[in-house]
């Protein structure tokens, strides 16, 4: 018994190591030894991108960071994420990450979704997944890649399958692969689902109108910190930051550690960190867009539409930190926060804090939301574009600037009939709307009709 009882003890002693800050920081190191060739794509990426150990400064900051993993110390995680280097090593963003999601609770293994209806855009996930993993990881062999490439579609399809009103935009793959590789299938599933629903929500439409309040805040940010540098790309669109908005640069970042390391600051931020994250990467390329003349904007696209090569991540993440604290959003020029719908997860994701309380169903609620929104003001554009129609129809100064006036005060009143909400009973409304005030301008100049 006594030999039994020492070994119990040493067990213990054992797993109580184990388990401490300095010994996952200590065993970091072994894990990165005894990667193998053999792949389980539905596991983490099993070796680390570094090749070197880890350093003693940043042994004692991994420690730091699984001690407020250990404790749930949520804004601990949000500032060591902020910091150089971010969480470090994978081994500590398996903690991590989960925690900054809100998806901790221990995934159980459950298959129900292939029995589901289809989602209408698994053809288009089908097709990009063949095109994942193009970058990293460097070495699988083909059967390695195409064991990776059917755990990404099991991960995408799940998630759209049990949250049908999700609907799919090419690059949510790049996205869903970084978190498979680094979380593997079982947790990648939960941190997916809650990174859908409650920070990528406005990507998710049916329409792609609802990036565009996300890009509409890039120019604010931008004339906020730098007036000289927005005149001088004022001929653009800012569609050239659409790719790396949409995909949190997963897409645009080509190394594992790079797009890591960027997802450390993005999780631990909340929704608006990507526009500032843009506007920041537009700053640090100043002196090379004043370089190129004001009047060639197709040049002035191209390169605003790709990353710097090589991309200082470091400095990227200090700039846009700076211009958060210096031009919070709150404050930004022209109204434009006022402008941001209170269902969109620029607005719901904070404070941060808040976002681990809230529910996939709450998510769901914010995007039905969002999307009738979105529905209702297409509606009213496309109900005033056929008032300008009708005003170019009548030659008249007078009944031009009289009919102008009418469009006016339709689009007030149109803005303000909040009582319905089918796109068909307001297309409906506008009709009837635009018929009576063409027939009153008619009537009013002698004019005969047959409405």
């Amino acid at each position: 018994m006594a030999g039994a009882r020492s070994q119990h003890t040493l067990d213990e002693d054992e797993k109580s190591h184990q388990s401490s800050p300095e010994g996952i920081a200590s065993s970091i190191n072994l894990e990165k030894a005894e990667a193998n060739d053999g792949v389980d794509a539905n596991t983490p990426l099993s070796s680390s991108w570094r090749e070197e150990p880890l350093s003693p400064r940043e042994s004692s900051k991994v420690a730091s960071i699984i001690r407020a993993c250990s404790s749930n110390d949520f804004s601990t995680l949000c500032s060591l994420a902020g910091t150089e280097q971010g969480f470090v090593e994978d081994a500590i963003r398996r903690q991590a990450w989960p925690i900054l999601l809100g998806s901790t609770s221990t995934p159980v293994p459950d298959d129900s979704w292939q029995s589901l209806p289809p989602h209408r855009d698994e053809h288009q996930v089908s097709l990009d997944v063949d095109r994942a993993f193009v970058y990293y990881p460097s070495h699988d062999t083909p059967a390695q890649l195409s064991s990776r490439r059917a755990a990404l579609t099991t991960l995408i399809v799940s998630v759209l399958r049990t949250h049908p009103s999700l609907n799919y935009f090419q690059g949510y793959h790049d996205i869903a692969q970084v978190l498979l590789l680094v979380l593997g299938l079982p947790s990648a599933r939960s941190a997916l689902a809650r990174l859908s629903l409650l920070r990528i929500r406005d990507f998710m439409l049916p329409s792609i109108a609802g990036t565009r309040s996300h890009l509409d805040l890039i120019p604010a940010i931008l004339y906020a910190s730098d007036p000289p540098l927005t005149a001088h790309l004022a001929g653009l669109q800012n569609f050239f930051a659409l790719s790396a908005t949409l995909t949190m640069f997963a897409h645009d970042v080509e190394s594992y550690g790079g797009i890591a390391r960027l997802f450390d600051y993005l999780l631990a931020r909340d929704a608006v960190a990507g526009v500032y994250m843009f506007a920041a990467l537009v700053t640090l390329r100043r002196d090379e867009l004043f370089d190129i003349p004001a009047d060639e904007p197709e040049m002035l696209y191209a390169v605003l539409s790709k990353l710097p090569k090589p991309l200082d991540l470091e400095a990227l993440v200090r700039r846009a930190e700076g211009l958060r604290e210096s031009h919070p959003p709150e404050k930004l020029p022209r109204r434009a926060w006022k402008g941001v719908s209170r269902s969109s997860v620029l607005k719901t994701t904070i404070p941060l804090e808040s976002l681990r309380e809230q529910t996939l169903v709450q998510g769901e609620k914010w995007l039905d939301i969002r999307a009738r929104e979105i529905e209702s003001e297409e509606v009213r554009k496309a109900a005033l574009r056929r008032m300008r129609k009708t005003v170019l129809t009548y030659r008249r100064p007078a009944s031009a600037v009289l009919v102008a006036v009418l469009v006016g005060v339709v689009s007030v009143w149109l803005g303000r009939y909040g009582g319905i909400t089918s796109a068909n009973s307001i297309a409906g409304v506008a009709r009837d709307v635009q018929r009576r005030v063409v027939y009153s301008v008619a009537r009013a100049l002698g004019w005969h009709t047959g409405l």
